[in-house]
C-alpha cells in the first residue's frame, strides 16, 4: 500500500505527464488512388455538393465500409511507407471524407483490396502519385 504522500506525487505526475503520453487509436492499412469520374457514388449518387471543396475525399474499402455507415465519416490519413523509398511526404497528414464504396466506385482504384481509395488530389497530398499504393495510418 502506498503512503498518502507517495500516492499524491504519483497522481500529480500522471496528471502532468499524461497528455505527453500519446496512445494511438489509429489503424494501419493500405491506400490506393482513383481518378475521375468520381460519380455516381454509393453514398451520394451524383450529388457533388457532398464532396469537400478541397477534393480530399476517398472511397471506403470493405474493412471500413460498415454497410454504408462509413458515408460522410472523416479520417485523418498519413503515409507511413510505400514500395518505393522516400515516396511519402514527411509529416503530412490530411483529413478526408468518405464519399463512396471502393468495391463499387465508378473508376477503378490503382490497386484492389485497399483499406482506403484516395482521390488523386488526396493521394498526391501525402505521397508521390507515381506509386500504386501506400501503407497508411488512418484515424477517425
Amino acid at each position: 500500500m502506498l503512503k498518502p504522500e507517495l500516492r499524491l506525487v504519483t497522481c500529480l505526475l500522471l496528471f502532468l505527464l499524461g497528455p505527453l503520453l500519446r496512445l494511438s487509436r489509429a489503424d494501419i492499412g493500405t491506400a490506393s488512388s482513383y481518378s475521375p469520374p468520381y460519380t455516381p457514388t454509393a453514398c451520394y449518387g451524383n450529388d457533388y455538393s457532398e464532396f469537400p471543396t478541397s477534393n480530399l475525399f476517398a472511397a471506403a474499402g470493405e474493412g471500413i465500409w460498415d454497410n454504408g455507415a462509413a458515408c460522410g465519416r472523416q479520417y485523418m490519413v498519413r503515409c507511413i511507407s510505400a514500395p518505393v523509398p522516400e515516396s511519402c511526404v514527411p509529416g503530412q497528414i490530411i483529413q478526408i471524407k468518405i464519399v463512396d464504396r471502393a468495391q463499387t466506385a465508378s473508376s477503378s482504384p490503382s490497386r484492389r483490396s485497399s483499406s482506403i481509395v484516395l482521390s488523386d488530389t488526396a493521394f498526391a497530398a501525402i505521397a508521390n502519385p507515381a506509386v500504386d499504393y501506400l501503407n497508411v495510418e488512418y484515424q477517425q
